[in-house]
Order: structure tokens, then C-alpha cells, then sequence
């Protein structure tokens, strides 16, 4: 039920959030405006979680912006946590706090109500209209996403290139030089890849080795320098087993039984996006059997970090 259009103030301005779960993973786009011709469009992502009702979202990247470097709504990126309920009459509401991506307090305050009308139509209309009737499928979600998470090309003026002078040649007489041609000047589309794809075309680099031993390792992430946005994917063994970790200067915690590994295992840490400041960098402290490890993790659109966890023979 969260899927859908909401509408209300976001740190005190108005805002306009257009929401898709995808299993426990939130897509989609924000928009902060004062009017239909003056706003800042940002994709979003994030995580719900039905246990506790409670969904956190990112301003991810800025897609658009009208009228360009306006002084107004949207100038800095937010991040949003609020608590879905439904008080009755079918209303549904999120309210929470929303602050800075690189401040770990609270924020402002948050209020979002559930309507049925967009005032900015975009790709992921047909998505929330339809999304009980089959547009819920992962692959149309993330087909849309190629385009909707895309920033739109910047449309520079063509260039024309001039209409040359006949040149005369004694043999031959006068010579018709070709017509003037008109070079679109527009950058390419490029697709944003899921983080398995960027887990399957990037390379490993081994960071560090680590012993197994006792009932559990702990694992606990954090960003390793100023907080900017960092957002990582956990693959254990080639399989996710998680996404849409935001990186901050509270630990990440993952908790690993050692009877449920392999003898050989290998954790890569995926950067989902770089940040305002690349590259992803996240520290990492691991404790097993009153062990600890800390390594400094490095990702880059080229290259994920690896760590060995192995039991000794």
C-alpha cells in the first residue's frame, strides 16, 4: 500500500514523493517545488520495513531541474524516516523527520498523506496506476528505472556548419561542394545498472583474510570518511543477500552464523553509487569469537572490495 503518490512537507518544504516497493526495496522520485514550474527532481531509494512499519528513502541523484539553478526548494539532498499508518476512512499517511544525507540528526519534520493525483507526470505513472493489475513485476519496474533513473540529456543548440563557396577548377569547370550539415550535439542515454549487474561486470580486489571460529561473526559498516550518501550492496558467495545499506557514521550491522558458511567464503562489498565524494569508501570492524578486524573498504565504478572468510583447517 505504500506504493503511490504522497504529498505534504518534507524539512519544511513542499514536496511531492512518488513511491514503488519492490520486495523490501523502495524506488522512485521526489519532487520539491512551489508550483508545477519551479522544482528539483531527485531519484530516490530506500527499504521499507513491514515489521516495524517503517520506511526510509534517499534523494539519490538530481534529475532535473526547473528553471536550471534556481534559488529555490531542493537545493540539498535529504534523507526521510517516517512510520506508515492508516488512522481510518481510507486515509494513509507517512510522518517522521527528514534532514541533510550528511547529518545524523533527526531533521525536520515530515508529513506526507496519500493522494490519487500527480502534479508532475513522469515514468512512473504507469507503474502506480497499474500496479496491481501486473506493473509490479520486478523486470517492468526495473525497465522503467533505465529510463526514470537516467538524468536527462542537456539539449545544446546543433551545430551548423556553413554552406561553402564552389571552387573552380580550370579542368572541370566549377565543382558543387556538399550541403550544410547539422550535428546533434546530445549526450547519450546511458542505463543505471541493478547492483547485481555492477557485482557481475566489476572486479574484486581481496581486502583482507579473516578466520572463522565460534557461533557468529559480526560485521558492522560505516562510512569511513565524511558522510555523503555512500550506499552499498552485500554479496556473500555471489548471492545479494543485502542492498541499499546507506553508509553513515552509526554502524551497519550483519551477523553471520559461522556453522551456516562455507570453508571458503567471500563477502563483496558493491557501491551502489559513489557519493558526493568518490570514491566508496566504508570502514569495516569484524568480531568473531572476541576477535577483531578492522580493514578500510574501497569501491569504485571499476572495482568492488572482497574480504575472505575461511575456517582454518
Amino acid at each position: 500500500m505504500i506504493t503511490g503518490v504522497w504529498k505534504g512537507k518534507s524539512n519544511r518544504q513542499k514536496v511531492e514523493v512518488k513511491i514503488i516497493q519492490v520486495g523490501d526495496s523502495l524506488r522512485g522520485t521526489s519532487y520539491y517545488h512551489d508550483g508545477p514550474r519551479q522544482y528539483r527532481r531527485y531519484s530516490i531509494r530506500g527499504y521499507f520495513d513491514a515489521n516495524s512499519n517503517e520506511a526510509v528513502w534517499w534523494d539519490d541523484q538530481l534529475l532535473e531541474e526547473k528553471p536550471e539553478r534556481n534559488g529555490g526548494p531542493g537545493r540539498v539532498p535529504l534523507l526521510a524516516r517516517a512510520d506508515f499508518n492508516c488512522p481510518g476512512d481510507g486515509r494513509m499517511m507517512l510522518n517522521g523527520k527528514s534532514g541533510k544525507i550528511t547529518d545524523d540528526s533527526p531533521g525536520a519534520d515530515l508529513k506526507l498523506d496519500k493522494t490519487d493525483y500527480s502534479q508532475f507526470p513522469d515514468e512512473w505513472d504507469y507503474v502506480i496506476d497499474n500496479f496491481t493489475a501486473g506493473a509490479n513485476a520486478p523486470y517492468i519496474i526495473d525497465s522503467i528505472s533505465t529510463i526514470a533513473f537516467v538524468k536527462p540529456p542537456e539539449i545544446t543548440q546543433p551545430v551548423f556548419i556553413p554552406e561553402p563557396k564552389p571552387v573552380k577548377k580550370p579542368e572541370t569547370g566549377l565543382v558543387s561542394i556538399p550541403p550544410s550539415v547539422v550535428v546533434a550535439n546530445n549526450p547519450p542515454v546511458v542505463a543505471v545498472q541493478t547492483p547485481e549487474e555492477k557485482f557481475r561486470t566489476r572486479t574484486n580486489l581481496l581486502v583482507t583474510e579473516i578466520p572463522l571460529s565460534g557461533d557468529s561473526i559480526e560485521l558492522r559498516f560505516y562510512d569511513n570518511a565524511e558522510i555523503d550518501g555512500d550506499s552499498i550492496s552485500l554479496f556473500l558467495n555471489d548471492r545479494l543477500i543485502f542492498s541499499h545499506i546507506r553508509l553513515t557514521g552509526q554502524a551497519y550491522k550483519v551477523k553471520l552464523a559461522v556453522s551456516e558458511l562455507n570453508d571458503d567464503n567471500f563477502l563483496v562489498m558493491v557501491a551502489e553509487n559513489l557519493g558526493t565524494i568518490p570514491p566508496n569508501t566504508s570502514y569495516m570492524v569484524a568480531e568473531v569469537n572476541n576477535q577483531r578486524y578492522e580493514a578500510r573498504l574501497e569501491s569504485t565504478e571499476g572495482s568492488s572490495a572482497m574480504i575472505r572468510l575461511f575456517k582454518p583447517k
